[in-house]
């Protein structure tokens, strides 16, 4: 078994929901990508007890490293570092070089909020508070305040028990993520995943492939590759698009080759990358330094979001439109009132239409454009909730439109569709190039 981790994040504002959990999964992603198997992330509120309860749980798991978030303030809710050190059977101590540090950093804080109380009983409490260092333990130097801590593993002896290394680090995500590279150097961490395994990871990414297919190729690829037991697969459906993440050993390659060979042979017309490149990769290559813009009514301006969410994205976005009424369709992108009134605002004549006004309005090269019902109301026996028309103007080409029909909730959607439209772009420009 490979090398194996455990993560708690504490706080109780995530436990209530107040604040969305940051850390858990970047940790795990983090781990996963330096081969470490991740057993389990548990989350507890700012209580010793209940850190305790989840520190021994994860000892009693047989992992290897365990990862605490948060707790390290100078506030008294901030108890980790005493909490863990009693966990480990290690005393604390003050470290006078620590804190030193930590008072000199506080201290160019407060000058730059030009606030000149640096030296007061609360202050100096707080920080030797943070400065206090469980027993052989090392000291991460802080990205914020608060240092974090890395505690040594402790064998198990006659009439004690083990403890696995456990790794201490801020609650604020801006500083865990830079205190990650110094927190894995670290020779306690290095100490505890010293037996890990080289391992690879590889996605393959699919559209309008169904879990159930995939599953029954898994199947087949089960009883016919060799090897195939050393291959970790997880498959999640988001979106519409299909995601297959395999983790494997780096000596068991020929197995993962082997089973991408079968799913290509499978399910070749629905696999788009096999490189872990998104869609959205692909729409910025095969856009080849053109300009793109959009124009949308039922996706309220995601698609928009989506393209610009990249850096550097000015290079290729003109701009969007979001004409959600049929005056703006008409006003705005001069599709004509006429062709909304005998054909419908949802309809493949006024997405090609909006595609090609926002074309022609923003001086793009390529023009995206949706109009759709995403309910809950507005359905009809010809145009039922989830009916969204699509349109793809490219200079040069005749404007093609496609009709699409999808399930769920208004969200699920207008996010189908965002999706439909990033895939519907990169395949026509992708048939341009071949």
């Amino acid at each position: 078994m490979n090398v194996r981790a455990g993560i708690v994040v504490t706080g109780t504002e995530v436990l209530s929901g107040r604040v969305a959990d940051q850390n858990g999964p970047w940790v795990a992603r983090s781990l996963l990508e330096s081969g470490v198997d991740v057993a389990h992330i548990t989350i507890c509120g700012d209580r010793p007890a209940d850190l305790t309860a989840q520190l021994r749980f994860l000892a009693g798991q047989q992992v290897d490293l365990i990862v605490t978030t948060g707790g390290l303030g100078p506030t008294a809710d901030d108890l980790t570092v005493a909490t863990v050190a009693e966990f480990c059977g290690r005393a604390l101590h003050l470290d006078p070089e620590l804190e030193s540090d930590i008072a000199a950093i506080i201290a160019r804080w407060q000058r730059r909020r030009g606030d000149t109380r640096t030296d007061t009983p609360a202050l100096r409490a707080g920080i030797r508070k943070q400065a206090q260092v469980p027993e052989g333990a090392q000291p991460i130097p802080p990205t914020g305040t608060a240092p974090g801590m890395a505690v040594p593993a402790r064998r198990a002896q006659s009439g004690s028990v083990g403890t696995p290394a456990v790794l201490v680090l801020p609650g604020p995500p801006r500083e865990l993520q830079a205190m990650w590279p110094a927190a894995m150097s670290s020779r306690p961490v290095l100490d505890a995943l010293s037996a890990r395994t080289e391992h690879r990871q590889e996605i393959i990414r699919a559209y309008g492939l169904s879990e159930a297919d995939l599953a029954e190729t898994l199947r087949t690829a089960e009883a016919g590759v060799t090897g195939f037991d050393s291959l970790e697969i997880t498959t999640c459906l988001r979106g519409g698009e299909l995601e297959m993440v395999t983790r494997f050993p780096s000596d068991t390659a020929p197995a993962y080759a082997q089973l991408t060979t079968l799913i290509a042979e499978h399910h070749g017309q629905q696999i788009f990358s096999t490189d872990g490149s998104t869609i959205d990769d692909h729409v910025v290559e095969r856009l080849g330094g053109r300009q793109i813009a959009t124009a949308e009514s039922c996706t309220g301006g995601l698609i928009g979001a989506r393209l610009t969410d990249r850096p550097g994205s000015s290079a290729y976005v003109v701009g969007g439109v979001i004409s959600y009424a049929n005056e703006a369709k008409t006003d705005v992108l001069g599709v004509p009132a006429e062709m909304i009134a005998e054909h419908g605002a949802v309809s493949e004549q006024v997405a090609a239409a909006m595609a090609e006004g926002a074309a022609a309005r923003l001086a793009a090269d390529v023009a995206v454009s949706t109009t759709g019902i995403a309910g809950p109301g507005g359905g009809s026996e010809l145009k039922p909730i989830g009916t969204v028309c699509f349109g793809v103007a490219i200079a040069g080409r005749p404007t093609v439109t496609v009709t699409r029909r999808f399930p769920g909730d208004r969200t699920t959607v207008r996010a189908l569709s965002t999706t439909a439209a990033m895939h519907l772009v990169a395949d026509l420009l992708g048939n341009e190039e071949s």
